[in-house]
């Protein structure tokens, strides 16, 4: 009901404004009215529940006022406060704002990515909302206004009864579970972590016996620097001090890129600079590219540091992404070693942030809010006057570049730690050369000479599955996806074909279903193409495979590497996830097929990438005192780019390379932003971005490319295309996209296109 001009007086007296973000596409806030002496409730970075249309959401205060300048009859009153402190710190804030900024995305989705799933949920089984906003409006007790708190939990540990000797006899007949019982008897040990290490049906199993038990006891603050610097360190090399001294003595924001040589030690340079962080009591987060590498990480850091480590990658489930990032928020934690997404932890008092492997695109998110953590953790170390320490043996161009131009210092450890040595390199001409499941007989050789030596021997191949296509050889006909135009993989493991793009599949096919002919072959190779052919030839051998198909489930991938490094397993096939810093001290053989893929890319960092993954892979072999060797088979071993990084190395290499995007005026001596559309009418595509172009040319300091197809040009129904947006401005750059969005955005044909803004983009497909 609309209200006279005196009510409406009277009610403006009475009411206060909070402006919200909201988990919208919208590039704005929204205004709420709540009860004036109210307002004080209401600081910013607290949560509230909103209506909006027919539904409630969760949003963040932002700012609040006493006076509005919309009409107050259109004002929607918020509808419950969650938070009686804020969820969001003053820095994390500006944090928002800026990933706002300067990835042109909606601030309110922004806020949402930076929170737990758990504090972005109206609903849920916790407490109710806590406060009433308005007086006259009482808050339902209905599962619309259920959220959970943001308040620090109870520690849920287990805990050893004491039980008699004869029960104890009984428990030897689990091993598990007496294994369990013996550690509980010594200490109690956090539930996650007992489930973790144990399973959950051995935890439920030892307390339904009434062998141990739960006990929920509230955390006490501020123990864990007492309780850090527990294991001797190591001591180190001249190269690794000089860089340990080097992060020590500095006292605000320095950003440092340590340039060291696969198995250099830039870990043990890690821990020990970090000690001297919690030595103050301050907080340390590590970036990680995948996860993978967290379980190793892990090892090394709890065996020096003790139990002030926690994870946080996306395997864990939403309660325990919460409690990490409570025990971040309330000092609850020294280290959080972390994948991409841990960039947005509070941290009660940050002390460093470490990006290891950070050259990794792992670390770039490639949809919603497009970010990249290396970026982001700059500003973050910056905002808070603290070291940023990037490591890698392969850096990014653009760190590379921030080094040489002195932006980050630049330390560097070029030999191995201990005695081992670089592997050497070397090209394998397949001109004329019959194989074997993608393998020269040369190479079969040498895999024969090394596991009989007792070596493990390593083969890369980008491929996962048995083989990319499935033809008919009668009339040519290719096997593929409807929606995304593409090939089906053949995948013999669990007999069915599987599009990469969609993640369709269907049930192999014996007959064509052009011709009907029964005589289809597959074409080319996959890992489990090699590794059936491998397990046959060298039956006497443990064959694994390592790849996205092999490792899926929580701990699959931890419990392979392990069994890797115990030796169970001679002959090691996989992807781009067994180059990503994993340490294999038996393995002297590493073979990488079809390098040739990267020669004739159309994107420009493809020499970049062929280069981290040739050095990184290279770096699996030879890491303890056995020395180890790298073949890289190719039809064009007198490419230049092969041949001057086989001979002089990723350091040379990517400094030409430099060189040659300041030639081509490209980044990271440039800024590029891409515009990405998709629909399944090409026609309208085009007009759409016909309509940006025109939008783009009216900025005389930009110069834009496209539309051109993506590398992946359909993917489920629709059609992608992009557009490339470059300036020598940043902020120039910036200013121009955030217009033309704004612009797009109101153009007939927007509601109909999926289309994104992508700042810096990483990979065009």
């Amino acid at each position: 009901m609309l209200l006279s001009q005196t009510e409406t007086s009277k009610s403006a007296a009475e009411l206060a404004f909070v402006q919200v973000a909201l988990p919208v596409p919208l590039d704005r806030l929204f205004e709420y009215s709540c009860s004036a002496k109210n307002l004080h409730a209401f600081q910013n970075g607290c949560r509230v529940v909103v209506p909006f249309g027919k539904k409630s959401l969760v949003g963040v205060v932002v700012s609040s006022a006493d006076k509005s300048d919309y009409d107050l009859a259109k004002i929607k009153p918020l509808t419950s406060l969650i938070d009686e402190t804020p969820v969001f710190s003053t820095s994390m804030i500006k944090l928002a704002n800026w990933l706002a900024d300067f990835y042109i995305y909606p601030v309110g989705e922004v806020y949402a990515s930076m929170l737990p799933v758990l504090l972005r949920k109206v609903s849920s089984t916790k407490a109710l909302a806590k406060k009433v906003i308005n007086e006259d409006t009482k808050a339902d007790t209905n599962e619309e206004l259920k959220t959970i708190s943001a308040e620090l939990p109870l520690l849920a540990q287990l805990c050893a009864h004491q039980v008699s000797e004869e029960d104890i006899k009984k428990l030897h007949k689990s091993k598990r579970q007496f294994a369990l019982f013996q550690a509980l008897k010594e200490q109690p040990l956090a539930l996650s972590q007992a489930k973790a290490d144990y399973s959950p049906t051995i935890v439920k199993g030892l307390i339904d016996k009434c062998h141990a038990y739960i006990e929920e006891t509230p955390p006490e603050l501020g123990l864990w620097p007492t309780q850090a610097v527990l294991a001797e360190k190591k001591r180190a090399n001249p190269e690794q001090a000089i860089a340990i001294a080097s992060i020590n003595q500095a006292t605000e924001f320095t950003a440092f890129l340590l340039e060291g040589v696969t198995g250099s030690g830039k870990t043990e340079v890690y821990l020990q600079v970090i000690e001297e962080v919690l030595l103050q009591g301050k907080q340390v987060l590590i970036l990680v590219p995948e996860i993978g590498l967290t379980p190793q990480t892990l090892r090394r850091f709890e065996q020096r540091f003790g139990n002030i480590v926690a994870v946080w990658h996306s395997a864990l489930t939403d309660l325990e992404r919460l409690t990490v990032w409570q025990q971040a928020k309330y000092n609850q934690i020294g280290i959080v070693i972390g994948t991409r997404s841990a960039v947005f932890l509070p941290l009660a008092k940050p002390g460093m942030i470490i990006v290891d492997e950070e050259h990794d695109e792992s670390f770039k998110q490639q949809d919603t809010l497009r970010y990249h953590a290396r970026d982001v953790a700059a500003y973050r170390a910056k905002q808070a006057n603290i070291s940023l320490v990037l490591g890698s043996a392969t850096p990014s161009l653009e760190s590379l570049h921030n080094a040489l131009s002195h932006k980050f210092r630049h330390l560097s450890l070029k030999k191995r730690a201990g005695s081992a040595s670089l592997p050497t390199q070397h090209l394998l001409d397949l001109t004329g050369v019959p194989l074997e499941a993608g393998l020269a007989p040369s190479m079969l050789v040498r895999i024969e000479q090394q596991l009989s030596q007792g070596n493990q021997v390593l083969v890369y191949v980008n491929r996962r599955g048995y083989a990319p296509a499935l033809i008919c050889k009668q009339c040519g006909h290719v096997e593929s996806c409807k929606d995304c135009d593409n090939p089906y993989t053949v995948h013999l493991s669990s007999h069915n074909l599987q599009c990469h793009r969609c993640g369709q599949y269907q049930d192999y096919v014996y007959k064509c279903r052009t011709c009907h002919s029964s005589n289809i072959t597959t074409q080319g190779i996959g890992t489990e193409q090699i590794q059936d052919m491998l397990a046959k030839r060298f039956a006497n051998y443990s064959c694994v495979r390592i790849d996205s198909d092999s490792t899926r489930g929580k701990r699959k991938l931890n419990e392979l590497l392990s069994a890797i490094g115990q030796n169970k397993h001679q002959l090691l096939v996989g992807t781009q996830i067994l180059s990503k810093g994993h340490h294999f001290p038996n393995v002297t053989l590493a073979i990488i097929l079809n390098v040739d893929a990267f020669l004739f890319s159309s994107d420009f960092r493809a020499p970049e990438k062929l280069a981290q993954l040739v050095t990184q892979f290279s770096g699996r072999a030879g890491r303890a005192n056995k020395p180890g060797e790298v073949w890289l088979q190719s039809y064009q071993v007198g490419h230049p780019l092969l041949q001057d990084l086989v001979n002089n190395g990723y350091e040379q290499f990517s400094r030409l390379l430099l060189q040659e995007r300041n030639r081509a005026n490209l980044p990271p001596l440039a800024w590029q932003i891409a515009l990405r559309v998709e629909h399944s009418d090409t026609a309208l595509i085009m007009l759409f971005m016909q309509y940006a172009n025109q939008l783009l040319a009216q900025f005389s300091q930009l110069s834009y490319v496209g539309p051109f197809p993506a590398g992946v040009e359909k993917k489920q129904t629709r059609y992608r295309f992009i557009t490339v947006v470059q300036s020598s401005s940043r902020q120039y750059l910036n200013r121009a996209m955030t217009q033309a969005k704004q612009a797009l955005g109101e153009h007939k044909l927007a509601a109909r296109m999926r289309w994104s803004i992508d700042v810096m983009p990483s990979d065009f497909s």
